[in-house]
């Protein structure tokens, strides 16, 4: 397992990263990215499911399989400095979790290489 990862919690967080407009949709998830550049190194994530994944429950388990997922995926392979947002689809809860394992590591691979900033954004 890699470094421990901060969370987002506050809405401003989250809209900043849909803000800068670089995500990643998969079957299972869709994943924003955002650089904060200027400030400390830590790898920070925010989980969210609207009403349309389902009721309370089911978008509390979606988010709780989003939360295991970034934990092994994000910790490791996370850049420095990032900002990451997991947004929870109805599919979250029936995929396999191996294959939503290997979406995310190919999404934060591409999402890392095109290294959005605050002034991209704009």
């Amino acid at each position: 397992m890699g470094r421990p990862l901060g969370r987002i919690k506050h809405r401003e967080s989250f809209l900043a990263v849909a803000a800068a407009r670089t995500k990643w949709v998969a079957p299972g998830f869709v994943l924003q990215a955002f650089s904060r550049s200027n400030q400390n190194n830590e790898t920070r994530v925010g989980f969210t499911a609207s009403r349309k994944v389902g009721g309370a429950v089911v978008r509390n388990r979606a988010k709780r399989r989003l939360r295991a997922l970034a934990d092994r995926v994000i910790a490791d392979m996370g850049k420095p400095g990032m900002d990451y947002v997991l947004i929870g689809r109805k599919e979250t809860l029936t995929l396999p979790f191996a294959e939503m394992e290997q979406d995310l590591r190919r999404a934060v691979t591409t999402l890392k290489s095109r290294q959005p900033t605050k002034d991209s954004a704009q």
